[in-house]
């Protein structure tokens, strides 16, 4: 347990916690909408600092990070707790595990030194703050994430992007990369299937991308919720109008948690989902949760060759450093040294 990051002390010993969009209004004795962060007599903690529920050496391509450092190993961390409660969760048995109660049992201590030792050891190139949502466990990254830099290892956010600027800001300097989820273009998408808004989301899309981190975005097709053209052109066009070099992660649902009765994504909505995006102007579009699938490659915009092939996770790398081994193009990424 710690004391928070980012919040005010209010009248009768209420807190306003400034780490998420909820902004949470606090009483003593209560949790925030995570379930993770408490108000004890008018100070706020975090209730799962260097409390690791998940510690795994992942390909950087898992994340998804297909232009960062790719080829190379992300040691993973997580603890329980989320701000969002999406019906689809793929990883609800730990994301919701606080709102349940008896979150207490779930964890082992890990703390932040202890996290970059084992990154080094197994020779990762970054560390990934992935799984449930980095921000409820916003100062245990943060003190890993200062610890890691010093030492010349990267910082990886996997996350819903509902962070404060706040909190951006406090993290931008030891923030190397993020890939952002983002579900939907329907703000009602976001209040009936999320518990969120949309709009914080796209706000912290454009101020990642804004203070230099590189950034990459996934979205989950989940069909008849979010997988009309008009729907997938319009995240299309929000991306490509700030940046047509910004991925486009689109992956393919399937049945977990609260929506077990609806159907895996067909392959044939991911293509069509992609022709979007390269209609609109993307130069980088991928399909996910489809091994071997010709959208899991990186092909040079201007040349049209495979920069970078792809089967699941096994990348084989034909470039010259960042440029097209065939035409000597420079691509969007950032490779190991």
């Amino acid at each position: 347990m710690k004391e928070a990051m980012l919040y005010d002390k209010l009248e009768d010993n209420q807190v306003q916690c400034a780490l998420c969009a909820h902004r949470c209004l606090i009483k003593p004795g209560r949790l925030g909408i995570c379930g993770v962060r408490e108000n004890r007599d008018g100070t706020l903690y975090s209730l799962v600092y260097a409390q690791a529920v998940s510690a795994n050496v992942d390909p950087i391509e898992k994340k998804p990070l297909y232009h960062f450092l790719p080829g190379t190993g992300a040691f993973s961390i997580a603890t329980v707790g989320c701000n969002f409660r999406c019906d689809f969760c793929q990883n609800a048995d730990i994301s919701q595990a606080s709102k349940k109660g008896g979150w207490g049992r779930w964890g082992q201590e890990l703390p932040p030194e202890r996290v970059v030792d084992l990154a080094q050891k197994y020779r990762c190139a970054s560390i990934a703050y992935t799984y449930t949502e980095p921000t409820v466990f916003f100062e245990y990254a943060y003190d890993t994430a200062k610890i890691a830099a010093a030492r010349g290892i990267k910082n990886v956010f996997v996350t819903n992007g509902y962070m404060t600027e706040e909190a951006l800001h406090e993290i931008e300097p030891y923030l190397d990369a993020a890939n952002v989820d983002l579900k939907s273009f329907s703000d009602e998408f976001y209040r009936r299937i999320c518990g969120a808004q949309l709009q914080p989301v796209l706000d912290s899309i454009r101020l990642m991308h804004h203070k230099g981190v590189l950034v990459e975005v996934t979205t989950l097709i989940v069909p008849g919720h979010n997988d009309s053209d008009e729907e997938l052109r319009q995240i299309a066009r929000f991306l490509a109008d700030f940046s047509p070099d910004l991925p486009w992660h689109i992956s393919r649902f399937v049945p977990h948690y609260k929506m077990t009765d609806v159907p895996p994504t067909p392959v044939e909505t991911l293509h069509r989902a992609a022709e979007i995006g390269c209609e609109t102007g993307l130069r980088y579009v991928y399909a996910g949760n489809v091994p071997g699938d010709r959208y899991e490659n990186t092909y040079c915009p201007n040349c049209g060759e495979i920069a970078i092939q792809r089967f699941g996770y096994h990348t084989q790398l034909k470039l010259d450093r960042d440029r097209c081994k065939h035409c000597g193009y420079q691509l969007a990424l950032v490779t190991a040294e």
